[in-house]
């Protein structure tokens, strides 16, 4: 088995910055929040997050702050949840959340029912559940919405099969492409429906922990790796999507990590740095993130440990929650 080329890796993150001109860069603009957010993180896990200026970021990201309060994905960029999420997270990496007007970014797009709209636009999801419970618990602003409501929205999302759909009917197995450019298949959904019952506690006992944890530990495959639904090749990613929901479920012990540990590391670029989906394909910065928070969780060496259910390192949730950091 190889090892995990940490080095290398920094120098990649650290010289996607530098290519704003690239192909890849600009038709990527209107995300590059989230990339900071996947890149920034992989760092602060490999121990090299000082590396990069703090201010300079931070106050790009305040750029990217609407005046509504939510957060678009680049300056001039329309505002969303879901690049609101990775401001929070980017912010709570540097210790910087005190820059907030948190009145401002708490301002609610719940809904009666309990769901929440992405946007202005009104478009719901239960991934934006997620998004916002997150955001608002990073804040500590969970008062702020009807957090029973919201529980009850998203249990009525349960599919017979013992999954989650995006709204009430939807099924549970159904990929959707989103502006994250990436396939968000059944699996994410069960990583946000888990995490927001997780943290609620509440309805936590109608999720059929044994009939999840099947259908996920399932999604190993012979190469070690993990895939987001049946008959579908493994992908790194789905290293995070898995173990996060199968620890906050307590049956990460169903799959074998030896497997996927070597399956990460063969999907290395031990020369340039970064990972990629699987082995021998183009890197990129999303597949480096969940490589390396996938080999966080599963607890190889020389790592920092990451929080399944906030994606991020644990010693800055326990600054957020507890006032104190923790290796």
């Amino acid at each position: 088995m190889g090892e995990l080329a940490g080095d290398k890796h920094v120098k990649y993150i650290l010289s996607v910055e530098k290519k704003k001109d690239s192909f890849e860069s600009v038709v990527m603009e209107h995300l590059r929040l989230n990339g900071a957010y996947w890149g920034l993180t992989t760092l602060d896990l490999l121990g090299k997050l000082d590396t990069v200026d703090s201010d300079e970021v931070v106050s790009w990201i305040l750029q990217c702050q609407h005046e509504s309060g939510g957060f678009g994905g680049n300056i001039g960029h329309d505002p969303h949840l879901l690049y609101t999420l990775s401001a929070m997270q980017v912010l709570a990496l540097f210790d910087k959340l005190d820059v907030l007007d948190v009145n401002k970014v708490t301002d609610s797009l719940q809904n009666e029912d309990g769901s929440f709209s992405g946007d202005i636009w009104g478009e719901v999801d239960t991934r934006f559940s997620y998004c916002a419970i997150c955001c608002l618990a990073i804040l500590k602003r969970l008062d702020s919405i009807n957090v029973e409501k919201a529980v009850r929205y998203i249990v009525s999302c349960k599919t017979l099969d013992g999954g989650f759909g995006c709204t009430p009917g939807a099924e549970s197995h159904a990929g959707q492409k989103y502006n994250l450019q990436w396939r968000f298949t059944w699996l994410h959904l069960q990583y946000f429906v888990v995490w927001v019952l997780w943290l609620s506690r509440v309805h936590y006992i109608t999720l059929t922990k044994d009939l999840l944890g099947w259908w996920l530990c399932e999604r190993q495959v012979k190469s070690g790796g993990l895939n987001g639904h049946p008959e579908k090749l493994a992908d790194v990613c789905y290293s995070w999507w898995v173990l996060s929901s199968l620890i906050m479920i307590d049956r990460v012990h169903w799959i074998d990590k030896e497997k996927l540990i070597k399956f990460i590391l063969d999907c290395q670029d031990t020369e340039n740095g970064g990972i990629s989906d699987r082995p021998d394909d183009a890197v990129d910065i999303f597949h480096t993130y969940f490589g390396v928070a996938g080999l966080s969780l599963l607890e190889y060496p020389g790592l920092k440990a990451t929080d399944p259910a906030y994606a991020l390192p644990v010693d800055v949730v326990n600054r957020i929650f507890f006032g104190r950091c923790s290796t």
